[in-house]
């Protein structure tokens, strides 16, 4: 071998090493989106472009685009899916969990601390911030669907479709009736809607197909054998997992869509009350990442297990892991799917109702849980106002609801 063969052979544990520091790059720029992202998912990949398209450039502008539109069309949580899957570009399976772990841990943690005061406080029905934190939610919920609506309705057709579905989802609530209208969503898009994405560039492949049918294969077992198991079983915390990992599968735009699956698998049962979950969801506005980190809130306040936090991070890993099962199984065959018009049209119809779903919501539980009376409506119009007009960050207006309700009680 000549000399120069041996000076430019790779050194057997770079590929190592490059991928430690992929691995490390992934986690502290999660870390830090997890920390600054305010605003709920739309808010949260227009921060994950400008990181990782922008600053990182790890992603070109097309591929980001098919990532964004991989998340909108699994159920789950978009904006966690789509840091998952640049996690998976970036350092394989290993990566989706680290980028996972980075930008949801700040806002899981702070829940569980939220979780342990609430807890201690013991009845907090009547107290009057909590009462604001419950009226702010009425705020953050509409501009949500106003946001949403003007990107997934952009004509008189999805707006009807939205509308109906909204419709529907009042007269008929329920979960499985929420999946059947998203499914008429679909079948709506599929033959009457008309895609308008005529670029040709692929999307990047990344993963096993092997490995990705064993995760697809995991997500469906999973949703079935769990609530098998919670009936056969007295077990609280199988109750908590299933319910957690059942929200995660089935609900499509994630976000503030998720909120009546969970209210079901919690509040109904009676494994918390209407109060505590309120509040939690009202405190979670206040914090950057994720709004699937309620979860960790819900875990913490049910106490099934011995140390409340221990709770906490197991209904976090069951309402997340049917994403990240989904995004491993997938992400090998996005290239192919993407391509395929059949599935941009069912997806149009899949947006235009999670609209209608979350208006839906808006009106029941959250309004009809939170305003009473005129005071409760100035205090949400005022709380929009602040979100919607001037910008405020989240995390003041959710602050300033907390101390408007606790005047309104005085008054």
């Amino acid at each position: 071998m000549a000399p120069h063969d041996m000076t430019d052979a790779t050194p057997p544990n770079s590929h190592t090493s490059d991928r430690g520091r992929n691995l490390f790059e992934v986690f502290t720029t999660a870390l830090k989106l997890g920390l600054m992202s305010f605003g709920g998912p739309i808010a949260h990949i227009g921060y994950f472009r400008e990181e990782y398209v922008g600053r990182k450039k790890w992603l070109s502008e097309r591929e980001f685009a098919d990532i964004v539109a991989l998340a909108q069309v699994l159920p789950g949580p978009a904006s966690s899916q789509v840091g998952m899957a640049v996690g998976q570009l970036r350092g394989g399976i290993p990566g989706a969990l680290i980028a996972w772990f980075g930008f949801t841990m700040p806002s899981a943690i702070a829940l569980i601390l939220f979780a342990y005061g609430v807890t201690e406080i013991g009845d907090v029905s009547d107290d009057g911030w909590l009462h604001g934190l419950k009226i702010v939610v009425v705020a953050v919920v509409a501009l949500a669907v106003w946001g949403m609506a003007k990107t997934l309705t952009p004509d008189a057709l999805r707006g009807s479709i939205a509308i109906a579905a909204a419709i529907s989802m009042l007269l008929v609530p329920g979960f499985f009736w929420q999946v059947g209208v998203i499914a008429i969503g679909a079948a709506i898009g599929y033959f009457i809607l008309h895609s308008d994405d005529d670029s040709d560039e692929p999307a990047r492949a990344v993963g096993s197909r092997r490995i990705g049918l064993v995760a697809i294969f995991a997500f469906f077992a999973l949703l079935i054998a769990l609530p098998i198991v919670s009936e056969l079983t007295d077990d609280r915390s199988i109750d908590v997992i299933d319910g957690m990992y059942t929200s995660g599968s089935l609900v499509f735009g994630g976000g503030h869509v998720v909120l009546p699956l969970i209210q079901a698998e919690t509040v109904e049962p009676g494994l918390i009350t209407e109060d505590q979950f309120l509040a939690g969801y009202g405190a979670t506005q206040a914090i950057p990442g994720p709004l699937f980190t309620f979860s960790a809130y819900l875990g913490s306040v049910i106490d099934f297990s011995s140390a409340r936090w221990v709770g906490g991070l197991i209904a976090l890993g069951a309402i997340f892991l049917p994403s990240l099962l989904l995004i491993v199984g997938v992400m090998p065959y996005w290239p192919s799917l993407r391509a395929n018009d059949r599935v941009r049209r069912a997806l149009l119809g899949v947006n235009a109702v999670v609209v209608g779903i979350l208006l839906a919501a808006l009106y029941d539980p959250i309004w009809t849980n939170a305003i009473r009376d005129e005071k409760d409506i100035s205090l949400a119009l005022g709380a929009f106002g602040l979100l919607a007009l001037l910008k405020w960050p989240p995390w003041i207006v959710v602050g300033l609801a907390a101390l408007g309700g606790q005047v309104i009680a005085w008054l």
